[in-house]
């Protein structure tokens, strides 16, 4: 069992004074870590402490922020496998998915460490006998509030991203992941100086007055109604925030595709993490042509899934996070039958204990259900039929979300109308994952806003300032 301890001013073990939550393994309900839950005057604390070492870091030169972000990334790469285990004893997935997570954020780390140092402001052509220049400074103090679905990688991109940047850190982890924080934060301050990065656990409580505080940045990854109440809180403080919210992403399979290949994209789309992905398939529209042949392979698919605890390395379909969790997911699923949509595997709550839930799949759904319209974060795939690619892109598009979207086509003018006409962050045309390094997005509407990865995330951490200097009474230097 998972012992987790706060890092606040430098200090490992201070503050807990709110009481003690405990981690339930998904798979098995056995309890896996402890973490004390900070009180709002120990996070006042731990901001006020923060902002004391703010300036000292933020005039540390960039190369050496960036060599200590390297030895970051090596003190984290030595507890690759603690980080791995960590997160599947407290969420769920499968072990080779956690260490793909954590080796994901290793390389986040360097990434930044190397790009960092060589991203600077401009020289201005003005006047003559004047200096013009804009160029990037710290905002200060940063609180960074992250998932339980991918905890390392997503943390690593957030805190790695503002620290190197210069400015410091206030890091709250899931209530559901407190030991990976807690095991990621440990490598991170020991290549760090004392105060620079902090650590604070605790349930939503504890992430909204870290909100609430006097801080300069906000940067969350979670819930569309997190992201909002932590928008509103930043709103009374004038903090920026950078929000990457829920989604409910769109897969339009059209007319002229393999079904059976179609099938094992939304298959991947759809159950991988258990469908714990902020871009996971949420929602597939298939042309009426090849709909049933589609719903078929995706059958057999979702059926020869090998179900089991994360820590088992046959398994490929692991738990969901908890059994609440598991109530939201199959709470759709029910709503949705109730409405006419026909169960075509799985959709059933197994016996035994843990959280997990089958890979499931529905026909004849339709586009206003709750299923279609709402994020379901779970490993169900429900499919509208539909007439024309028109109509697809239609659907895809009427969402309150836009985080992501998938097209699966072979034509390319449907390919160019897809990633024109979809109002997402991203379009991903004939693959569900995927993409080339430094690529980067905005979430739009409720799905979030500001860059939330790549090399622009370290821009987002930064503030311009523009700069005029000239000689002293209008003469020459």
């Amino acid at each position: 069992m998972y012992t987790v301890a706060q890092l606040i001013g430098g200090v490992w073990g201070a503050g807990g004074e709110g009481g003690e939550l405990v981690v339930h393994d998904p798979a098995d309900g056995s309890p896996v870590s402890s973490a004390p839950v900070a009180t709002a005057d120990e996070v006042g604390k731990a901001v006020e402490a923060t902002r004391g070492v703010a300036a000292e870091w933020a005039a540390t030169a960039p190369a050496e922020r960036a060599a200590a972000l390297h030895r970051a990334a090596d003190a984290v790469a030595a507890v690759a496998d603690d980080l791995a285990r960590a997160t599947t004893a407290e969420m769920g997935k499968p072990l080779s998915d956690a260490r793909g997570g954590v080796e994901a954020g290793i390389g986040t780390l360097r990434q930044y460490a190397e790009l960092a140092p060589v991203r600077g402001g401009r020289t201005l052509h003005g006047a003559t006998h004047a200096l013009d220049f804009m160029t990037p400074q710290p905002r200060g103090v940063v609180a960074a509030i992250t998932p339980w679905n991918d905890p390392v990688a997503v943390s690593c991109g957030l805190l790695g991203a503002a620290l190197v940047t210069g400015n410091v850190v206030l890091h709250k982890p899931s209530e559901r992941a407190p030991a990976t924080g807690w095991l990621l934060a440990k490598a991170l301050d020991s290549a760090l100086p004392p105060g620079v990065l902090s650590l604070l656990t605790g349930g939503p409580e504890v992430g909204a007055a870290l909100a609430a505080q006097e801080v300069d940045v906000v940067a969350h990854v979670g819930s569309t109604a997190a992201g909002r109440a932590i928008a509103a809180a930043a709103a009374r403080t004038g903090a920026k925030v950078l929000l990457e919210n829920g989604g409910s992403d769109p897969l339009v399979v059209d007319g002229d595709v393999d079904p059976v290949w179609a099938a094992g994209q939304a298959a991947v789309g759809a159950f991988a993490n258990a469908g714990q992905i902020c871009v996971a398939v949420e929602r597939i529209y298939v042309h009426r042509d090849v709909a049933e042949d589609f719903a078929l392979a995706l059958v057999e698919r979702a059926t020869k899934l090998r179900t089991g605890p994360g820590g088992d390395p046959r398994t490929e379909l692991g738990p969901l996070v908890d059994r609440r969790h598991r109530d939201h997911v199959h709470g759709q699923v029910t709503a949705a039958v109730a409405q006419g949509a026909r169960i075509r595997t799985g959709g059933t709550l197994p016996d035994g204990p843990g959280a997990f839930y089958p890979a499931t799949v529905l026909t004849d759904c339709r586009h206003d259900m709750t299923v279609v319209r709402e994020e379901t974060f779970g490993p169900v795939a429900p499919i509208v039929a539909v007439d024309s690619f028109s109509e697809a892109l239609r659907c895809a598009a009427d969402s309150p979300y836009g985080l992501a979207a998938t097209v699966l086509t072979g034509s390319m003018s449907h390919a160019q109308r897809a990633w024109r006409e979809l109002p997402v962050g991203t379009v991903k045309v004939n693959a569900v994952f995927g993409g080339a390094p430094g690529g980067a997005a905005h979430p739009r509407r409720g799905s979030g806003h500001g860059f939330g990865y790549g090399p622009e995330l370290l821009d987002e951490f930064t503030a311009t300032k523009a700069v005029h200097i000239e000689a002293p009474g209008g003469g020459h230097w």
